[in-house]
């Protein structure tokens, strides 16, 4: 009886023991579950929190900048910006800046189409700004004509073109600054042919015929199709501080014909006293029309006169028809000369540059010579000058 008491004893033991360390595993297997949920929890607690980190770093790197931009100055405007081609491209408000606002005491002139006026850009370059004044789709065709035309015209005898302006309905040219102005005002200082006394002496004045028409032979002679001016005239011969001279004012230019003895049929525009007689009558246009107003400014070099003065006496107030019957006689050759001119060239001369003009201002225009012929002409006739040898710039900024 007492051995079956000790071997319940002892099953009972073993049950408590086997008991015992179920449990004991129970809580370790529980505790190691507890231990590896803590650190999935925890990894995933801070995963989050990285992000969030990332995240608010990104959006403080992306407003920094932002702000620094927010108190930044904004950048200089630059002078101009190039276009393809090399002429640059202005703002209104540079050109407003330059010309002191388009002042009247800024007026250096009145060419086709506009009001130009001088002026200085902000890197201290000179400039001339001519302000177009015709308004709607005529003035905007007028104004892109011109800018295209320039764009392919290089000669050191034409006006540069440095660039323009087509901003809110304002349309601009911008130049090199002539320093001189124009002929017309050297010609005629006090404004007319009976005023003051110009300082023109005779050697400049060849010069400058010499120059102005080397302009017109490479728009009829190296341009194709060739360009006719339309209004050449004394005002539109510029000249710089050497009195060196270069035509300007191409807001009439008209393209012409390739073919020999060609025209282009078109309105009949100009400066009274300055048309050829065939271009006014029937509104045919040739290379020959512009040879005709350069006689005609030949003949202001030479006579002092401007083309058109009915204040003069009868018979007297028509340039051309008053000077030609002169200009093929020797004898008369002097009657026609300005006096402003007297003992400064020999008579020998006077009558070479008479006989030249006598041929451009022909009235029919197959008998008036090519540009070309007329430079070939003036050469021998130019000597050698020294800058400003007479004359004084008047101009000068």
């Amino acid at each position: 009886m007492e051995g079956e008491y000790k071997r319940e004893e002892s099953a009972a033991l073993l049950v408590i023991v086997v008991l015992a360390a179920l449990s004991l595993a129970s809580l370790l297997i529980a505790f190691s579950y507890y231990c590896y949920i803590s650190n999935k929890v925890s990894k995933h607690l801070k995963s989050l929190n990285g992000g969030k980190k990332e995240e608010d770093d990104e959006e403080k790197g992306m407003q920094k900048p932002k702000d620094a931009l927010s108190v930044k100055e904004e950048p200089e405007v630059p002078v101009a910006t190039t276009e393809k081609g090399g002429l640059q491209l202005f703002t209104y408000k540079q050109l407003h800046a330059a010309t002191g606002g388009f002042g009247k005491g800024n007026v250096v002139g009145h060419g086709s189409f506009g009001s130009v006026y001088r002026g200085v850009l902000s890197d201290s370059r000179k400039i001339a700004v001519k302000l177009m004044d015709r308004p709607g789709k005529q003035g905007e065709d007028e104004f892109k004509m011109e800018v295209e035309l320039l764009k392919g015209l290089h000669s050191p005898y034409l006006l540069g073109l440095i660039g323009h302006c087509s901003e809110g309905g304002h349309r601009l040219l911008v130049y090199e600054f002539m320093a001189n102005g124009g002929l017309q005002e050297h010609l005629y200082p006090s404004g007319g042919s009976c005023g003051g006394i110009s300082k023109l002496d005779w050697d400049t004045r060849m010069q400058i015929a010499l120059e102005a028409a080397k302009g017109l032979e490479y728009l009829h002679e190296h341009v194709s199709p060739p360009v006719i001016h339309r209004d050449f005239k004394s005002s539109n011969i510029l000249l710089d501080k050497n009195f060196h001279a270069k035509v300007s004012d191409f807001g009439l230019a008209k393209l012409g014909s390739n073919r020999a003895g060609g025209h282009v049929s078109t309105r009949v525009l100009g400066t009274q006293g300055y048309v050829a007689p065939e271009y006014a009558l029937t509104g045919h246009l040739t290379t020959k029309s512009d040879v005709y107003s350069y006689g005609v400014v030949l003949l202001e070099l030479l006579t002092g006169r401007v083309p058109v003065d009915m204040k003069r006496p009868p018979g007297e107030g028509v340039l051309v028809t008053w000077a030609l019957p002169m200009l093929t006689d020797r004898e008369k050759v002097v009657q026609i000369m300005d006096s402003a001119l007297e003992g400064q060239y020999s008579m020998k001369d006077a009558v070479q540059v008479a006989a030249i003009a006598a041929m451009c201002v022909q009235s029919e225009a197959d008998y008036r010579p090519l540009m070309a012929d007329v430079v070939q002409s003036l050469v021998p006739l130019v000597k050698n000058r020294p800058a400003s040898k007479s004359v004084k710039a008047i101009n000068d900024l």
